[in-house]
């Protein structure tokens, strides 16, 4: 491709490496494209959807006039795999923070974990996280959690499509979600676990699809590098 296509647009299904943020890979790109071509400074490149550094998979990258798409593709439904810890918490429902608390789940089996799957199908109203980059009083959520701050945090809705167990090794539930724009995984996994009458938090996650794009047919950033940096200008 030319830098004319860049400039025209194009979408870029990236599969993000675990710990880059997704402000890296949109940065990595931008300075890949940049040394390869002649690029104004005023190229236009963002992602359709951030993706939690501790999360992998699609991270789509929308460049020149295609940045227009972003908030269309941003609407579509998403899909996810990843891994439910029962039997313990942390602050940020994931793996970013310390485990708090921990819970009992001698009581937990595969009936009782499949049959809790249906009381998260369809419209669900949800908290987000505390530590997500959602803003209240003109700061991020995750500000106020880090500066020891409480905050009310209001329960959005958001659409569970479908709530699959696709594996049980307690206390790892490994699972495929796909939900509407906005839903946080997270705050699944803290529910999911409130929901086992014990406690859960996202120990793994990746994301798939967003609507007919799939990380199957993603490439890493550096690869991607690789594989632009050795074409012909």
């Amino acid at each position: 491709m030319s830098a004319e296509d860049y400039l025209e647009g194009q979408v870029l299904l990236i599969d993000k490496p675990l710990t880059w943020s997704s402000f890296q890979a949109v940065n990595k790109l931008k300075y890949i494209l940049k040394r390869k071509y002649d690029l104004p400074k005023k190229f236009k490149i963002g992602h359709a959807g951030t993706l939690d550094p501790l999360a992998t998979g699609l991270l789509i990258i929308c460049t020149g006039k295609f940045t227009k798409k972003i908030t269309e593709i941003q609407a579509q439904a998403k899909e996810y795999t990843g891994t439910i810890t029962v039997g313990a918490t942390t602050p940020s429902y994931d793996l970013e923070t310390q485990i708090d608390a921990t819970f009992p789940t001698e009581h937990i089996n595969e009936t009782l974990i499949i049959e809790t799957t249906k009381q998260f199908l369809g419209e669900i109203n949800q908290k987000p996280p505390v530590f997500s980059a959602i803003k209240k009083e003109g700061k991020r959520l995750y500000e106020h959690a880090r500066a020891g701050e409480e905050v009310e945090i209001e329960a959005r809705k958001t659409t569970i499509y479908e709530f699959e167990i696709t594996k049980i090794n307690l206390p790892e539930i490994s699972f495929r979600v796909q939900c509407s724009k906005g839903t946080y995984i997270r705050s699944l996994a803290f529910d999911f676990g409130k929901a086992l009458n014990s406690g859960a938090y996202l120990s793994e996650l990746r994301r798939t699809k967003i609507g007919d794009y799939a990380v199957v047919n993603g490439i890493n950033p550096e690869e991607f590098e690789k594989q632009l940096l050795s074409t012909e200008s």
